[in-house]
């Protein structure tokens, strides 16, 4: 006779920790009858190990069949990803002071050298020059009158497009970074999972 329908969600990536015992209840959202609930919820899907490395992805195959190891007799129904991957968190070391001015002031260097660079190759100052020459009648060399407010603008327009202030968020909207960062992510996840069905394919032929 059929206990009960259980709905599974794998999540899309979690964090975990080296050596940590990972719970159904973490690696997935569960949906059922509360006595099949509180069983599934505590079911250990996966232990982190050393040889895990960085990351671990987590098949919904695995786990249905670690369901219905406890509850034979349910009906589970999946629903969403077919995987979920496991991020295994390390200590981070901190990162020591002269390490951190140097890449600030490898960063500070390069991004002005950009931004420069940019400004030699469409002839910014001709430009200010141009529009100087074409408000006040009189031709001008440095534009001072220009070029400040264009600087102040130029950073002002930075922090516009990054969205942030330091660690504070102008306002909930990302910021193309953001953005882009994300796609980013998303694409190597899906590389992350694609690769480990592949490797797993390999071990079970035994290719």
């Amino acid at each position: 006779m059929e206990e009960s329908t259980v709905y599974i969600r794998m999540r899309q990536k979690v964090q975990v920790v080296l050596h940590q015992p990972v719970t159904l209840g973490t690696a997935a959202q569960i949906v059922a009858s509360s006595a099949a609930a509180k069983k599934l919820q505590d079911l250990i899907v996966h232990q982190v190990k050393p040889a895990d490395k960085h990351l671990v992805v987590l098949d919904v195959m695995k786990v249905v069949k670690q369901i219905q190891d406890v509850l034979p007799n349910c009906d589970i129904q999946t629903v969403g990803p077919a995987q979920t991957i496991l991020e295994i968190q390390f200590k981070k070391k901190k990162m020591a002071p002269v390490y951190f001015v140097l890449v600030w002031l490898l960063l500070f260097i390069g991004s002005a050298l950009a931004i420069m660079n940019f400004h030699e190759d469409v002839s910014m100052q001709v430009v200010h020059q141009k529009i100087y020459f074409m408000i006040t009648g009189s031709y001008n060399n440095q534009p001072l009158l220009l070029q400040i407010p264009y600087s102040f603008g130029l950073g002002l327009g930075m922090v516009l497009f990054f969205n942030h202030v330091f660690k504070k968020r102008l306002n909930e909207e990302p910021s193309p970074l953001e953005v882009e960062m994300f796609k980013y992510q998303q694409d190597l996840d899906q590389y992350v999972v694609i690769h480990e069905n592949k490797e797993t394919e390999k071990k079970i032929h035994g290719d």
